[in-house]
């Protein structure tokens, strides 16, 4: 074991390491990363590769069997037993424990992981506390059809073992119905081995599509009692989940062919994954086609924007340009578009031959409502968009027809570029000036706000953008963030979260943890000094009424004081910047803070903006 510490370089007496003797100053010279590893090699505790002891030991084998590689968490007693096994008997490797300040920001940071790389993250929620903490974030990850594991834990179910009043407070007999309307599936296992079942069968469901959080609530008394036997080894391999279904050979055929013989063939792209593969694959389809590819900003980046074959600029909302073109189309085909409904009745498109490929409706349920509304097909397969593009790229070449496609390659008209200096920045300026300065870093969007103009969004690949946070729900943010830098941890990369203040000051402590790991990210808050999108509803409201729109910012606006963003950011430990308010200012800013985070470290820089958005997204907003 020492001499593990030591190929880190940093290796230190066994007396300096340990967790409350390790005085402060090595703690800061060694680094968190090295000071935790010292902690866990030099600890006399049971090795991982021995036999189980107790049941939260048998929970936490099954987790690495499974094959997290984070378990992130804000601390809680309910699952103190698992705790233990994580840092004593898998020496907090394989999974790691990543603290965070709020459960929200627990389940948002596996929400941003999972977008990047595909995999689910484990969580760990406290009783019902925190688990109640977490719901919106939950909620999120359910409407953007992320996987994860969530691992609840309640008070003993035996009540002859509950401690007075704290587990009894704690303690439920249905903890999973708190979240039932937006999860996938969960469980309330009643014995450790129960507990192996129910995690092997949360992760099958979580990876199947349409993926989405699974939720295991443990008895704590169950985690810390004695095991009596231990149960063969498993096999992960016999616990896969399921492919995904692929569309007949009949039905490929019949979409390939009504799209070879489309006139104005329309094709929109949405949710898909984030591999450079299935990129390539989307592209050689809409050639082939020759047809015209709207996206959007809710989903990540899955088609070129700077293709001739996708000439509108996208944003939340789509706009009139695609619009129009979806509503001339005489075949249009969705490979698991949102809202697919709503998109064709805001177009007219009734007469246009509608072909969906999408396994959403797997996952539909009476509770919530995001399943948005039934669109009207002619032509639906339950499958991937993924394996629905690999089975019509084979069927267009078996056919050996051309296409039929009279559009002509067009390109987005051209943006001329802000004048002056606007003080504050109008976002148009805000953004031409951040993308600008970030070009040559290669940078993943990881969010970008609802304002941001589609003409800054010049997307060359599918890490190019992760998409929003499927819920619409503010604070998610700075987690999702710190989750998907640290999915992005290792590459050439370079980590980048635009959002707005609300978010940014619901969410921030999830800083910290990024700061903690060493996770390298760059955080530019886009500061309006107030929650502006409800500004824009209340003006509505005030105009239909025939009421002073002047009122509209009351109970909405944060100017008064502006909160000191950077100054909350240095609180978490990371470097910062703010408020800048000129265009001159903000690229150099992002040049640093891009350079530091390029050297490992996390930066935030507070940007003033006007209180103003673009016709595209004020039409989206305001339609009924």
């Amino acid at each position: 074991m020492r001499k593990e510490l030591k190929n880190r370089k940093q290796a230190r007496d066994p007396s300096e390491t340990i967790l409350y003797n390790c005085p402060r100053g090595k703690r800061d010279s060694i680094g968190m990363d090295e000071w935790e590893f010292a902690l866990s090699v030099t600890t006399k505790v049971a090795s991982a590769e021995n036999a189980p002891q107790w049941g939260s030991d048998l929970i936490a084998d099954t987790l690495r069997t499974i094959g997290f590689r984070y378990i992130s968490m804000t601390p809680g007693a309910s699952f103190r037993g698992l705790h233990d096994s994580i840092v004593n008997h898998l020496r907090n490797t394989d999974p790691q424990m990543l603290t965070c300040i709020h459960e929200e920001s627990a389940v948002a940071l596996a929400h941003g992981y999972a977008k990047v790389t595909g995999e689910p993250m484990a969580v760990a929620l406290h009783a019902n506390v925190g688990l109640m903490h977490a719901t919106m974030a939950i909620f999120n990850a359910w409407c953007d059809r992320v996987p994860m594991v969530l691992l609840g834990a309640t008070g003993p179910m035996d009540a002859t073992r509950r401690r007075p009043w704290v587990d009894w407070i704690h303690t439920g007999r249905d903890m999973g119905s708190l979240i039932r309307g937006y999860t996938k599936w969960d469980d309330q296992p009643c014995s450790p081995s129960a507990g192996v079942e129910s995690l092997l069968r949360a992760n099958q469901i979580a990876r199947t599509a349409p993926c989405g959080p699974t939720y295991v609530c443990l008895d704590a008394g169950d985690q810390e009692s004695e095991l009596t036997g231990v149960p063969d080894p498993v096999e992960l391999r016999r616990f896969q989940p399921p492919r995904p279904g692929i569309p007949s050979a009949e039905i490929a055929e019949e979409a390939a062919r009504r799209l070879l013989d489309a006139k104005r063939p329309v094709i929109l792209a949405g949710r898909s994954l984030r591999s450079q593969a299935a990129w390539d694959a989307r592209v050689r389809l809409a050639e082939s086609l020759n047809a015209r590819v709207v996206t959007d900003l809710r989903t990540g980046a899955c088609f070129p924007t700077v293709h001739p074959l996708n000439p509108y600029r996208p944003g939340i909302y789509i706009g009139q340009d695609a619009i129009d073109d979806i509503g001339r189309a005489d075949v249009a085909l969705s490979l698991d578009w949102i809202d697919l409904a709503g998109t064709l009745r805001q177009s007219g498109a009734t007469s246009a031959h509608v072909i969906h490929f999408s396994p959403d409706q797997y996952g539909h349920n009476g509770w919530s409502f995001d399943h948005l509304g039934v669109p009207e097909v002619d032509l639906f397969s339950l499958t991937t968009s993924d394996n629905a593009v690999s089975v019509l790229n084979e069927a267009v070449q078996s056919l050996g027809m051309a296409s039929r496609s009279e559009w002509r390659a067009e390109e987005a008209p051209p943006s001329s570029p802000p004048t002056g200096e606007d003080m504050p920045l109008s976002i148009r300026q805000f953004a031409t000036t951040t993308s600008s300065a970030l070009e040559e870093f290669r940078p993943t969007y990881i969010r970008l706000p609802i304002g941001w103009p589609g003409e800054c969004c010049s997307f060359e690949g599918p890490l190019d953008y992760l998409g929003y946070d499927g819920g619409g729900g503010i604070g998610s943010g700075p987690g999702m963030a710190v989750g998907a830098a640290l999915g992005l941890r290792g590459t050439d990369r370079l980590p980048v979260a635009i959002i707005g203040d609300g978010d940014f000051l619901m969410g921030a402590t999830a800083i910290w943890t990024a700061v903690r790991y060493r996770v390298p990210l760059l955080v530019i808050v886009a500061n309006n000094a107030s929650f502006f999108n409800d500004e824009i509803h209340q003006e509505k409201v005030a105009i239909e009424r025939g009421r002073p729109v002047e009122n509209r910012s009351i109970g909405i606006s944060l100017d008064g004081p502006v909160c000191d963003v950077a100054a909350i950011a240095r609180a978490q430990g990371a470097e910062a910047s703010g408020p800048i308010e000129s265009a001159s200012q903000l690229e150099g800013e992002v040049r640093k803070g891009a350079a530091h985070v390029r050297s490992g470290g996390v930066f935030v820089i507070d940007a003033r903006v006007a209180p103003n958005y673009g016709k595209q997204v004020l039409r989206g907003l305001l339609k009924p």
